[in-house]
């Protein structure tokens, strides 16, 4: 076969031969990849998610570089070209191929994170365990594509001699080195750790509900350096990771996404709470909002002025919660203002020998007053 492969090669120009084994391994490759990509869509399922829709996706394009230049670096001793040619080309196919095979495994880890994703679903009522295996998988990826690109540069550095004889060099002053590096990178490697403490601690996951510097938001991406928490008014907290390391703040949906929500009212002596108890019951039983755990409406204060009623409700979510407070709140607001109209907080007057009052829920402070001239 070599012998056959010599005698043709021999029939045409050295410049067109090394032109046409090119032309032949690129074009060989990329017919490769077309079969493989279409089997692949051959196989592929019409649902929202599939395994070959999933590899075609994130395979398709790395694929396009890596098969023609794997093929190429196989035809490449058929080049009728000088040794030192020959060894830069090869060398330099190498390169190429070393980092199309690296873009191939990093493209072949989202196919798993696509799967993960899929089989483990954000959009669950209860997704306590959902929200933990994504913050896990989410600094998993992050750590394989660093080792993966450090891998890559190191294969490729070391294919060179004379980094290979400063590396040797190195090694003998890695003791004094390390010390250095690790007083340059100390902060770096803080948020490293931080972020891996995170991960399998988790003091936050993805999607978690957080208060945090006075904030309302959700986690919505937690990076190795930096945390992003997307607040309700569509703005974005941007939050170095060790602040969750080092400082105090709120999660709500830590062990679980259920809450419970607080409605306060102020209303005069006189109001008829078990009315009101009633009216909040028939409210929670015609929404959704409400989970069914906990409805119950008590009088939590006695002011000098007024009494204070709290209406204790519980939800499934954080969102639920809230929506539901503002329906309790409307509703009793205009139950009372309709049916008890004469129980919302009142000023009386008490007569003497002047007018003095004795209840200003306005500010709740004792005037007096001259006497009414008709008196």
């Amino acid at each position: 076969m070599d012998s056959l492969l010599q005698t043709w090669s021999q029939q045409f120009p050295a410049w067109a031969w090394n032109l046409g084994v090119v032309i032949a391994g690129l074009l060989i490759g990329y017919i490769l990849k077309l079969i493989i990509t279409g089997v692949l869509r051959f196989y592929r399922n019409r649902d929202d998610y599939s395994l070959f829709k999933s590899i075609i996706t994130h395979l398709g394009r790395p694929l396009n570089f890596f098969v023609p230049l794997f093929i190429l670096n196989f035809m490449l001793p058929l080049e009728r070209i000088s040794k030192d040619t020959l060894t830069l080309l090869d060398r330099l196919i190498s390169i190429l191929v070393i980092i199309a095979f690296a873009n191939l495994l990093i493209n072949a880890f989202k196919i798993f994170e696509d799967y993960v994703y899929h089989q483990y679903d954000l959009k669950k009522e209860d997704n306590l365990k959902e929200r933990k295996i994504r913050t896990q998988l989410i600094f998993v990826r992050k750590v394989v594509i660093i080792i993966i690109v450090m891998v890559t540069l190191s294969i490729i550095l070391l294919s060179f001699e004379n980094v290979r004889k400063i590396g040797a060099g190195l090694l003998t002053g890695v003791g004094i080195g390390s010390i250095i590096i690790g007083f340059a990178a100390q902060r770096s490697l803080a948020n490293f750790l931080a972020g891996m403490q995170i991960a399998f601690t988790q003091p936050i996951r993805i999607d978690d509900v957080l208060v945090v510097e006075g904030e309302w938001g959700r986690v919505e991406d937690i990076t190795l350096t930096y945390v992003v928490v997307a607040i309700w008014d569509q703005r974005r907290l941007i939050l170095p990771i060790t602040y969750f390391i080092e400082k105090p703040f709120q999660n709500w949906t830590r062990s679980t996404s259920q809450l419970l929500g607080t409605v306060f009212l102020y209303v005069d002596y006189t109001f008829p709470v078990d009315d009101l108890r009633n009216e909040l019951d028939r409210l929670l039983k015609a929404t959704k909002l409400w989970d069914k755990r906990v409805g119950k409406l008590q009088v939590t204060d006695a002011k000098e002025y007024t009494i204070e009623l709290r209406a204790l409700v519980s939800a499934r979510n954080s969102s639920d919660a809230f929506d539901l407070r503002c329906y309790i709140r409307e509703s009793l607001l205009k139950y009372i203002g309709d049916n008890m109209p004469q129980s919302l907080p009142q000023t009386r007057y008490q007569k003497t020998g002047e007018e003095k009052i004795v209840g200003d829920n306005t500010n709740n402070v004792e005037k007096k007053v001259k006497s009414d001239q008709r008196d």
